[in-house]
């Protein structure tokens, strides 16, 4: 089988392009609608401002980046504070700053040139931080996987999620033609009617309830909340902003690696920033919580092979239309938790993958005791939780932690360990 089955900038056929890109919807739905439903932002509207917020950054990016924009699980805790002290008009008018705060860094490293990436991110650096924010996501995976609707281990659950899995590997690996690159899509399928099915004999495979779907309106969308500012708010979420440009960092590292391509040059990390802030600048004009380019849709680019923005395109129109009808929405809402755990093992761990790649293809030489030490920091700043992390208020607070500090970590040891570290010799 080819290393490229469609290329980024290649346009499948009608009768492909639909379920390639309903695949990439049911992989970002849960993530990006779980935000608003945690902090009091409208679902409706985030999924909205998705589907913009990426149509947007393929337009900034000149379409040769393929990345889904879902909503942000690390602006979470400033939402809720800012919504609970201030009022959600000042969440949005300082997730809106954030956005511009976004452009501005873009435009600086513009105007610095590339030069910097190489020496501030050698493939040591590079494929330890992408190794990191796969195995980073692995203990959500195993928790949707593993635990039932009251949060305790079911074996329920468990099975739900191997049997999806299963569906999914058998999906890659044995199927034919067309089929090789929509397992994800019939992973879904399958996972979802083996719950049906089951939970109509099992009570305890009950996961899936109609309820919701019945009360959805056939239609509907929130009128959007109009932003404020204040200075609090602002500096709160610029403060966060900081953790985020290097998570955007890392994803662009990660979905360069999966494509082959270059894009921390090609199009420049610059133009991906400033496709992310306009994207989050513009969801907060319309209600929504800040985006961010998802793992999800990076490991299923990952397994299918399938990069094309085209498809991405599609996810995001498909998307916006479903945000009107929502009834639609809570139809794909119903898929069960422990069907998205079985899919995310193989996509999380596809991630992780790309980063051993990385290292193994460059030609990381472990023997040389600066890179085994870089690695070893970042290995473990990053997957063991490490943070830095400081109160401004009573209520707000900054923090740096996980794949962020992992990356800001392992950029510093790269600049400040002599290059002449090395292993002794043997006699």
């Amino acid at each position: 089988m080819k290393d490229k089955i469609i290329g980024v900038r290649e346009q499948p056929e009608l009768r492909r392009w639909i379920p390639l890109s309903f695949q990439h919807v049911f992989a970002m739905f849960g993530a990006t609608v779980l935000v608003p439903l945690l902090t009091g932002l409208s679902p409706s509207t985030a999924l909205f401002t998705s589907g913009i917020g990426t149509l947007l950054y393929i337009l900034i990016t000149g379409g040769r980046v393929p990345a889904y924009l879902g909503s942000s699980f690390a602006f979470i805790p400033p939402i809720v504070a800012i919504s609970g002290s201030f009022g959600m008009e000042y969440a949005l008018g300082a997730a809106f700053c954030v956005g511009i705060f976004y452009l501005i860094v873009a435009f600086i490293i513009s105007k610095a040139g590339t030069g910097w990436i190489d020496r501030l991110l050698p493939p040591v650096v590079i494929g330890t931080v992408i190794m990191v924010i796969g195995l980073n996501l692995a203990p959500t995976a195993m928790d949707m996987a593993m635990n039932g609707p009251d949060g305790s281990y079911s074996f329920a659950s468990v099975t739900i999620a191997v049997v999806t899995l299963s569906i999914a590997v058998v999906s890659l690996l044995v199927l034919k033609g067309f089929f090789t690159v929509i397992p994800i899509l019939i992973a879904f399928f399958g996972g979802y009617l083996f719950t049906l099915v089951a939970g109509s004999i099992w009570p305890a495979f009950s996961w899936i309830d109609f309820s919701s779907v019945k009360e959805a309106a056939w239609f509907g969308f929130t009128a959007p909340k109009i932003p404020k500012f204040s200075a609090v708010p602002i500096i709160t979420f610029l403060l966060v902003s900081l953790a985020t440009i290097a998570e955007h960092l890392g994803d662009t590292m990660v979905t360069s690696k999966v494509v082959g391509k270059d894009f921390l040059k090609d199009p420049g990390i610059h133009r991906t920033l400033a496709g992310d802030g306009a994207a989050t600048a513009l969801a907060a004009l319309f209600g929504g919580p800040p985006n961010t380019t998802y793992g999800e849709n990076i490991g299923v680019m990952a397994i299918t092979r399938v990069y094309s923005v085209w498809v991405i395109g599609g996810a995001a129109v498909i998307a916006i239309i479903l945000s009107f009808i929502t009834k639609v929405g809570a139809i794909i809402n119903t898929v069960p938790v422990p069907v998205m755990g079985g899919i995310s093992m193989m996509l999380f761990g596809i991630i992780a993958s790309a980063g051993i790649r990385t290292v193994v293809e460059s030609g990381v030489d472990y023997t040389c005791k600066r890179n085994l030490t870089i690695s070893s920091v970042i290995l473990v700043i990053g997957i063991g939780g490490g943070r830095i992390f400081f109160p401004l208020s009573e209520s707000l607070h900054f923090e740096l932690s996980g794949v962020a500090l992992a990356t800001l970590v392992g950029i510093v040891l790269n600049l400040i360990l002599p290059k002449t570290i090395d292993s002794p010799k043997e006699e």
